[in-house]
């Protein structure tokens, strides 16, 4: 017969059965102290600082160029200002900027007033007017004398300078200093000569003046034509209407667009650094690349200008002449604004350090240094400073990583992580 069922439990062994129960319970506690454990470590490590997040950059060695950076505007080298000669009834000016206009032709018509014109006080500032427009013509003249003077005299330099070079005597740099000062000289001449022509205009307008005194009853129809000194071109229309004006009242502006300087007003502390003859990158003017020029004067008086932050500020204006031919810039024109790179030094395989690497702490200049995972303060001693880089010349070697714009966060001895 077959035997009836029982339960498993019961089938085994009272021995084997507590047994089984000391293996579970143990068990229970090892799985149990490995859960805490775990959860102890997890803890611990949720509590532990987390490496700070940081941009770093290594270093190493290039050509630094410290420069002034500011704005400035184009001008017209030489500026004319067309004014009346004689008291009287002015015609519209049918002229509008940047017409051209040639030397000899017709800016502008005076039609002379009543006796007014014919006194005795009038007669006299003709005369005295006639004077000092010789004076000022026999003043050209003179200089363009000592200009031109100059010019021979750069000229003789420039030469002796070449010869000096072809026999290493000299350096390069030497003789473009030389080639600029002769440039210069020759734009002097020029600008003399424009001035001559002016005053012989000027002594034309005052014998016009002087010849219309010969009249006892002039008549309305009589005009005087004044025309233009120069070839060039209309800047600015001074008075365009039809009206009465008075001598020496501005009627327009004449010039030459395709001879523009640029002028950059600087603060007074960077112009002392200034050399003559410094190259200058013209940016932001328009074009597609920068313009080149040289600095060509940093001239002797200052002037106060108030910034943007209500700051009172002494500048000075420095003239810089484009190195371009004038087809490269023709659509600049008077009064445009660029930005200006002033190149004041350059160095060539220094070691370059990321400018929003360091900071002062004290009279020291600090910086972080990334080793092993770890911030380190490092002190370092700078040289050349330009606008995005600076000269290291102790405290740092080629290669090593640097925090870049540290956070607070950042301290000596933390634990960093780069993004």
């Amino acid at each position: 017969m077959t035997s009836p069922l029982v339960p498993e439990s019961e089938s085994i062994p009272p021995k084997r059965r507590n047994h089984l129960r000391t293996v579970g319970r143990v068990l229970r506690r090892v799985i149990l102290v490995l859960v805490l454990g775990g959860a102890v470590v997890l803890l611990g490590l949720s509590l532990q600082p987390q490496p700070v997040p940081i941009d770093t950059q290594a270093i190493g060695r290039g050509r630094l160029r410290v420069t002034i950076d500011e704005e400035g505007r184009t001008r017209v080298k030489d500026r004319y200002v067309v004014s009346a000669p004689l008291l009287g009834n002015l015609g519209r000016i049918e002229l509008k900027p940047g017409d051209s206009v040639t030397k000899g032709s017709v800016l502008a018509r005076l039609v002379p007033l009543d006796p007014p014109l014919l006194d005795a006080r009038t007669r006299a500032e003709a005369h005295a007017r006639l004077e000092q427009a010789m004076a000022s013509e026999q003043q050209a003249m003179a200089t363009i004398s000592r200009a031109k003077l100059a010019a021979e005299m750069s000229q003789s330099e420039l030469g002796r300078q070449k010869k000096l070079l072809a026999g290493d005597g000299t350096v390069q740099s030497t003789v473009e200093r030389a080639e600029l000062e002769h440039k210069s000289r020759l734009e002097e001449v020029a600008s003399a000569e424009f001035a001559s022509r002016v005053a012989e205009h000027q002594v034309e307008l005052a014998r016009l003046g002087m010849s219309r005194m010969g009249h006892k009853k002039p008549s309305h129809s009589e005009q005087i034509e004044v025309r233009s000194p120069i070839t060039g071109r209309v800047l600015k229309i001074a008075q365009s209407s039809a009206g009465v004006v008075s001598v020496g009242t501005a009627l327009l502006e004449l010039g030459d667009p395709a001879a523009l300087e640029i002028v950059i007003a600087v603060l007074t502390s960077d112009a002392t650094k200034i050399p003559t003859g410094a190259r200058v990158d013209i940016e932001r003017w328009g074009g597609d690349q920068a313009l080149h020029g040289r600095v060509r004067r940093v001239e002797p008086s200052a002037f106060t200008r108030i910034s943007a932050l209500g700051v009172e500020e002494q500048r000075v204006n420095v003239i810089v002449d484009l190195v371009e031919p004038p087809a490269m810039w023709s659509v600049l024109g008077d009064g445009y604004r660029v930005e200006a790179k002033i190149l004041i030094h350059e160095a060539d395989h220094v070691l370059l350090l990321p400018a929003g690497a360091v900071f002062r702490r004290g009279s020291e200049h600090m910086t972080f240094v990334v080793r092993g995972g770890v911030a380190k303060l490092q002190r370092v001693k700078l040289g050349l400073r330009g606008s995005l880089d600076v000269e290291v010349t102790s405290g740092l070697s080629d290669g090593e990583a640097v925090i870049v714009h540290p956070s607070d966060r950042v301290v000596d001895g933390v634990k960093v992580v780069a993004r």
